[in-house]
C-alpha cells in the first residue's frame, strides 16, 4: 500500500522552519503520505481470523484510501483481500464466517471466503451503511438516504438551447440544511432497507419525515430489528431526544422501547434475545453529560443502570458470547479502554487500554473493536509512535499485538518522546494531566522553543496517542505541551462541566500553569513561547493572547470569535445556543459577548495568525475573517492562512495536514528570538 512519494510534495514543505525536518532519521513532513492504519476489525464468529480495513495514503489524489485485509489469531496469513482503485469499507461476516459482506463504490459486495469469488449485491443510487447481517444469514439490514424531490417554489422560463444561465437559487426551508464535511445537505431521509443474502431488491421498512441513523441489530429470531432513532415531532429542535425502537421485519411496524428526554443509543440485543443493552442519560442541558450503560427486558421493561459507578462516557456496547456481561469503550484520563460488566450488575472490569490510533493529526481518542462468540476480542491499539494497529485480548489475559503497519517508516525515525505529567492549577488547585514532547537529540542542558498545542471539543481529550502534527513540531526542534484542561472528557462529569456556561474561562488559568510547569524544569527558551490550538483550541488561543502578551506569536486555527454570530451560523445551531449558553444569544447578549475572544482583541499585541478551511461550516471562516479584521484595524501582526475545500478536518486530506503544519510553523519561524540560544534544528533550519 506505499506509494513513492513525489517530489511535488516537496514544495509543500520549503518553509524555512520545515528543513529541520528533512534529516531521513526524523519524521518529516513528506512521511505524512506514508502512513497507515488499521480501522473496523472485525473478529470471524470462531475467533480465528481477523478481517480488517487498511487506511493508506494515495499521493496522486490526495486522498486516504481503505482496502480489506485479513490476518489470523496468532498474527499470521496477514494478507490483502482487495485491490486496486476506490475504498473498500465496513467489513461484516457472515454468521457461520463463510462470506464477508462489505461496501465498494457504493455497493453491498459478498466474498466467498473458500474461493475469494466477489459479487455485488445492490443496485443503488445512494451509498448503503451500518450493513448487517440477519442471524440466519439470509438476510441484510443496512440504512440509507432516501432523496425527496419537492416542488420548485418558482417556475422559471425555459433557456434556449445551448444557452448558459446562471445556476438556479437554492431554496433552503428545513432546520439543518448544511453539515460540517459535506456540504449542504440533500433532502431526503436515511431509513432502513433488508436485503436478501443473494441480492435483490431492497425493501424499505422504516418510514416518515425521520433519520434512522446507526446500525440496527437483529434480533436472534430474526423477526425484528432493534434501532435507535429520533421520531419525535420535534426532532429538529430537540436533537439528542432519541429513544430505541423495535421494528418489525415483516410488517414495518414500528414502536418505542424507551421514553425518557435524553439520547438512548447504541443498541445491542443479548445473545437469547431477553435483554437490550443501550447507552444514554436523562438529558438536563448541561454542556457535559456522562453517558451511562443501561439493560432492559426485550420488551422495554425493567431498564437498570449497570455503570453508576463509572463516571466516564460508555460507548461501543457489546455482548458476551455467553450473554453473562457487556464490554463496551471509555476513555479514562486520556486513555480508551475496554472495559467489561456483568449483565446482572458488578463491578467495571479494565479488560485492554491503549484503544485508538485512528486520529492520525493529533491525539485525540476514538477506537474500533468486536468480539467473537469465544472471548476473542481484536481492536485496534495505539502508542506515542504508532497509529492504530491490531491487537487482540482475551478476558483476563495479556494483549498481545498482531500487526506494526507503520514499522518500516518509524522504526528508524528518531521521534519525539512523550511523557505525561500532571500539575496543578492557579486557580483552584486542580490537577491538570498534561504530556510534553522532547525533540529527537533532546538535551535537557540546552533551551528549546516552548509550542502550547490546545485541543477542540472542547469536550474531548487528548492522550500518549500517535499525532503527527505533534512529532512534526518536535522534529522541527520544538518541546511541545498539549493538556487536558477543565471540560475534558475522561475525568468525570463534574470536571467536564467545570465550563458548563463559562467556557472559555478558567482554562487559561489550567494551560499557564502547565506552561510554568515545563518552564520549571529547566530547558525552556521563556522568550520562545508560542501557542497554537484548533477549534475549541482556537476559541482558547484567542482568549489567550487576549489575556496575555507572555507568547511570541500565535495561530488561532478554525476559532469561534464571537459567539452570538458562531450560535447563528454554525452547521449546529439548533445544538449549541440551548446546551453550550442558557437560551437564545438575542435574550443573553452579555453572556454571548463576555464569553467571545472578540471582547479581548483591544488587549491584543502578540503577531497573531488566523487558519480556516475554505468550507468549515463548523466553526465558519466569518469567525476568522472578524478576528483577522479586527486585528488589522488595529495594526498588530496577523495574517490569514485561507486552506481552499477543507472542511473542519482540515488534516483529512494529507496534503492540508502538511500545509497546516507548516504555516504555523512559517509564522512562529519569523517570530523566533533571534538571541535566544539555537536549538540544533534551528541551526541547520538556518543554514
Amino acid at each position: 500500500m506505499r506509494s513513492a512519494v513525489s517530489a511535488l510534495l516537496l514544495v509543500l514543505v520549503a518553509a524555512p522552519a520545515m528543513a529541520a525536518a528533512q534529516d531521513a532519521n526524523l519524521f518529516r513532513p513528506a512521511d505524512v503520505f506514508e502512513l497507515e492504519y488499521a480501522t473496523d476489525p472485525q473478529v470471524s464468529p470462531d475467533g480465528r481470523r481477523i478481517a480488517y480495513v487498511r487506511t493508506g495514503m494515495d499521493i496522486m489524489s490526495d486522498r486516504q484510501r481503505g482496502h480489506l485485509w485479513m490476518i489470523d489469531g496468532e498474527g499470521d496469513g496477514h494478507r490483502a483481500l482487495t485491490t486496486g482503485s476506490g475504498s473498500y469499507g465496513s467489513p461484516r461476516w457472515s454468521p457461520d464466517g463463510t462470506r464477508l459482506l462489505y461496501v465498494h463504490d457504493g455497493q453491498i459486495w459478498v466474498r466467498w471466503m473458500d474461493t475469494g469469488q466477489s459479487a455485488t449485491l445492490t443496485n443503488v443510487t445512494e451509498s448503503p451503511r451500518d450493513v448487517v447481517w440477519s442471524p440466519d444469514g439470509r438476510w441484510i439490514a443496512f440504512t440509507m438516504l432516501l432523496p425527496e424531490r419537492g416542488e420548485p417554489m418558482a417556475t422559471l422560463p425555459p433557456k434556449p438551447e445551448g444557452a448558459e444561465w446562471a445556476a438556479p437559487p437554492r431554496v433552503i426551508e428545513k432546520l439543518i440544511y448544511r453539515q460540517d464535511g459535506a456540504g449542504y445537505v440533500e433532502d431526503g431521509y436515511t431509513h432502513v432497507f433488508v436485503l436478501p443474502a443473494e441480492g435483490g431488491t431492497p425493501r424499505q421498512l422504516t418510514s416518515g419525515s425521520f433519520n434512522h441513523n446507526g446500525t440496527p441489530q437483529w434480533t436472534p429470531d430474526g423477526v425484528a430489528l432493534i434501532l435507535s432513532a429520533n421520531r419525535h415531532d420535534e426532532w429538529e429542535y430537540d436533537p439528542r431526544n432519541s429513544e430505541i425502537y423495535e421494528l418489525g421485519v415483516a410488517d414495518g411496524r414500528i414502536r418505542p422501547l424507551t421514553s425518557r428526554a435524553g439520547p438512548d443509543g447504541s443498541p445491542a440485543v443479548s445473545p437469547d434475545g431477553r435483554q437490550i443493552a443501550y447507552t444514554g442519560f436523562d438529558d438536563r442541558y448541561q454542556g457535559y453529560q456522562v453517558t451511562r450503560l443501561y439493560v432492559m427486558g426485550r420488551d422495554g421493561s425493567g431498564s437498570r443502570l449497570l455503570t453508576e459507578g463509572l463516571d466516564r462516557d460508555v460507548q461501543n456496547p457489546q455482548w458476551s458470547g455467553d450473554g453473562r456481561g457487556i464490554y463496551f469503550q471509555f476513555d479514562d484520563e486520556g486513555t480508551t479502554k475496554i472495559g467489561y460488566v456483568p449483565a446482572a450488575g458488578g463491578a467495571v472490569e479494565t479488560v485492554a487500554g491503549d484503544v485508538g490510533g485512528l486520529s492520525l493529526g493529533r491525539p485525540y481518542a476514538g477506537g474500533d473493536f468486536s468480539i467473537a462468540a469465544n472471548g476473542r476480542i481484536v481492536y485496534t491499539h495505539t502508542g506515542p509512535d504508532h497509529p492504530a494497529d491490531l491487537a487482540m485480548v482475551t478476558r483476563g489475559q495479556e494483549p498481545r499485538r498482531l500487526t506494526r503497519l507503520n514499522d518500516d517508516l518509524l522504526g528508524h525515525k528518531g521521534l519525539g518522546t512523550v511523557e505525561e505529567i500532571w500539575y496543578e492549577s492557579s486557580f483552584d488547585g486542580r490537577r491538570v494531566q498534561a504530556w510534553i514532547v522532547t525533540p529527537p537529540d533532546f538535551d535537557p542542558t540546552r533551551k528549546y522553543p516552548l509550542l502550547l498545542e490546545i485541543h477542540g471539543g472542547p469536550f474531548a481529550n487528548y492522550g500518549d496517542r500517535f499525532a503527527a502534527e505533534i512529532q512534526l513540531y518536535a522534529a522541527a526542534g520544538y518541546v511541545v505541551l498539549y493538556a487536558n484542561p477543565r471540560g475534558s472528557t475522561s475525568y468525570g462529569e463534574e470536571f467536564g462541566n467545570l465550563i458548563h456556561h463559562n467556557y472559555p474561562g478558567q482554562d487559561f488559568d489550567d494551560l499557564m500553569s502547565g506552561v510554568d510547569a515545563v518552564i520549571a524544569r529547566g530547558y525552556v527558551d521563556e522568550n520562545n513561547l508560542f501557542v497554537t490550538g484548533g477549534s475549541g483550541g482556537g476559541v482558547l488561543t484567542a482568549w489567550i493572547v487576549g489575556n496575555t502578551g507572555r507568547f511570541r506569536a500565535a495561530v488561532v486555527a478554525k476559532p469561534v470569535i464571537n459567539w452570538y454570530s458562531f450560535v447563528l451560523t454554525s452547521d449546529a445551531y439548533n445544538f449549541f445556543y440551548k446546551y453550550w449558553f442558557p437560551g437564545f444569544p438575542w435574550e443573553h447578549q452579555e453572556q454571548y459577548m463576555a464569553r467571545s475572544p472578540i471582547s479581548l482583541v483591544g488587549n491584543v499585541t502578540t503577531p497573531t495568525m488566523l487558519l480556516t478551511g475554505e468550507a468549515d461550516h463548523r466553526t465558519p471562516m466569518s469567525e476568522t475573517e472578524q478576528y483577522y479584521q479586527a486585528l488589522k484595524l488595529r495594526k498588530v501582526e496577523a495574517a490569514m492562512v485561507r486552506i481552499p475545500g477543507a472542511s473542519h478536518g482540515i488534516a483529512n486530506r494529507p496534503s492540508q495536514l502538511i500545509a497546516k503544519v507548516a504555516h504555523i510553523l512559517a509564522w512562529f519561524d519569523r517570530y523566533r528570538d533571534p538571541a535566544a540560544e539555537p536549538t540544533r534544528a534551528a541551526s541547520d533550519a538556518r543554514e
